[in-house]
C-alpha cells in the first residue's frame, strides 16, 4: 500500500500574504470563483516556475474547491508545469507542416545539442525543451516558441544558435510578438496581470503578412507573391 502522502505544507506568511492579495483582485474578476482557477494557475506557477502540491493547495483553498478538483484541471492543460522548469520553455512544433518543413530535424538536433530529452530541463536551469503539436503558424513553418513568442521559419542551425544565446543571457528577439521575459513573468502576465514592460503591450499580437493574405485576397486586395484563385475559364482551360 505504501505511505499515504503528507498534505502539501503551506506557503510562508509574507507569500501567503502576498498571494491572497494577488488572487482575491483575480477572483473578483468572475461571478463564480471557481472561474478563476486557470488564471489562479498561472498566479501559483509564477511563483514557483510551475505548479506545486502546495500551490494546488492555496488554489483550492482560495476558490473553496477540493485538492481532487484542481489537480484534475492542473494536469490537463500542457500550459500547467508540473516539476521544475527552466526560464525558458523551447516548443518545437512537431506537426505535419512544420515536420515536413524541416520540424523534427529542428527538435532532433537541440535535444542532442541541449542534451535532453522532451520536458526536460538543461543542468544550468535555463532552457526546457518539448516537442509541441501545433503552435497555430502553419505558414511560418517551422516554428519554434520561446515562453510562447514565435521565432518562425527556422532551421537546425539558428534553433541552435537561439538557445546558445539564452543560455548565455544574452538578448534575443521574436519574429514577432512581445520581447522575451522568463517563464516566471509570463505566467504572471497569463495570470491577468499587467505587462509593465516598455512597448510590450504594443508589440504583441501581430499576424505576419503570409497569415492575412486569404484576407486580402478575400478583400479583393492585390497580394504579391501569393498565387491568384483559380476561375472557370482557367480550370477548362487545364482540363
Amino acid at each position: 500500500m505504501g505511505i499515504p502522502e503528507m498534505p502539501a505544507p503551506d506557503y510562508p506568511a509574507e507569500v501567503r500574504e502576498r498571494l491572497e492579495a494577488e488572487a482575491r483582485a483575480i477572483i473578483a474578476r468572475y461571478p463564480d470563483s471557481r472561474s478563476a482557477l486557470l488564471p489562479m494557475l498561472h498566479l501559483v506557477q509564477s511563483e514557483e516556475g510551475h505548479v506545486t502540491r502546495t500551490g494546488q493547495r492555496f488554489c483550492a483553498e482560495m476558490l473553496e474547491l477540493t485538492t481532487a478538483e484542481v489537480n484534475a484541471v492542473a494536469t490537463f492543460y500542457t500550459m500547467y508545469r508540473r516539476k521544475p522548469s527552466g526560464d525558458y520553455q523551447v516548443g518545437v512544433c512537431t506537426n505535419t507542416l512544420c515536420a515536413v518543413m524541416g520540424g523534427d530535424a529542428i527538435y532532433a538536433s537541440l535535444r542532442e545539442h541541449l542534451g535532453v530529452g522532451d520536458g526536460e530541463t538543461t543542468e544550468d536551469g535555463k532552457i526546457t525543451l518539448e516537442h509541441v503539436e501545433c503552435n497555430a503558424a502553419c505558414d511560418f513553418a517551422p516554428v519554434v516558441m520561446v515562453n510562447w513568442e514565435f521565432f518562425d521559419n527556422q532551421t537546425p542551425e539558428s534553433a541552435r544558435a537561439l538557445v546558445d544565446e539564452l543560455r548565455a543571457g544574452r538578448e534575443v528577439t521574436p519574429t514577432r510578438g512581445a520581447p522575451l521575459c522568463t517563464f516566471k513573468e509570463t505566467a504572471r502576465v497569463l495570470a491577468g496581470f499587467p505587462d509593465e514592460r516598455p512597448g510590450a503591450v504594443e508589440a504583441s499580437g501581430s499576424a505576419g503578412p503570409a497569415s492575412l493574405a486569404g484576407l486580402r485576397l478575400a478583400k479583393g486586395e492585390s497580394t504579391p507573391g501569393v498565387v491568384a484563385p483559380r476561375d472557370a475559364a482557367s480550370d477548362e482551360e487545364g482540363k
